[in-house]
């Protein structure tokens, strides 16, 4: 039985098998960022709490980024997806963060959205020729080779840290709250 919470989230499956509740569980950290971004002009997606850099909009872009990284680049060995092919990571090694500044609200959601629908499309190949078990085409410099589960474990961690950082700033936006 599929379970939608007040905010629109569909809540991981609490009986399933490994697959169906890893990506239940990610699908739920992105629904949460995409809640968290929400309705927000592009003051509200350029809102900072305290010292810390952090907006929405820029976690937006940098979620889009890491979508790409790791289930394009890294899992399947494609080159870079604009806008990242054109990035000078060197000259700015934030430029995910730092760029979002420059687009609105329409261009960051529509950048993560697109970001994850290819991420679904990966994964679902991924699983059709070899599972939660396939290693990714690229390795690590010291020539490790994460596997998908990892890839999708990696995922989530990352979605629930900056969705915490996300949390705070919706707070300090317009008081929204909420897990």
């Amino acid at each position: 039985m599929t379970h939608v919470d007040e905010q629109g989230r569909t809540e991981p499956p609490i009986a399933a098998d490994e697959t169906t509740t890893l990506l239940g569980f990610l699908d739920y950290q992105r629904e949460t960022l995409a809640w968290k971004c929400s309705g927000l002009d592009a003051a509200g997606l350029q809102a900072r709490v305290a010292v810390s850099s952090m907006t929405l909009g820029g976690m937006l872009k940098h979620m889009a980024f890491v979508e790409d990284h790791w289930f394009a680049r890294f899992l399947h060995g494609h080159e870079g997806h604009p806008p990242w092919d054109t990035v000078d990571w060197k000259a700015d090694p934030d430029w995910d963060w730092n760029s979002a500044v420059a687009d609105t609200p329409e261009q960051l959601h529509e950048l993560w959205h697109n970001a994850v629908d290819r991420s679904r499309s990966f994964v679902t190949e991924a699983l059709a020729n070899g599972g939660l078990d396939q290693l990714a085409k690229r390795s690590w410099s010291n020539g490790e080779t994460p596997s998908l589960r990892w890839i999708i474990c990696h995922m989530i961690e990352e979605y629930a840290r900056h969705n915490g950082h996300a949390d705070l700033i919706r707070e300090s936006v317009d008081g929204l709250t909420g897990e």
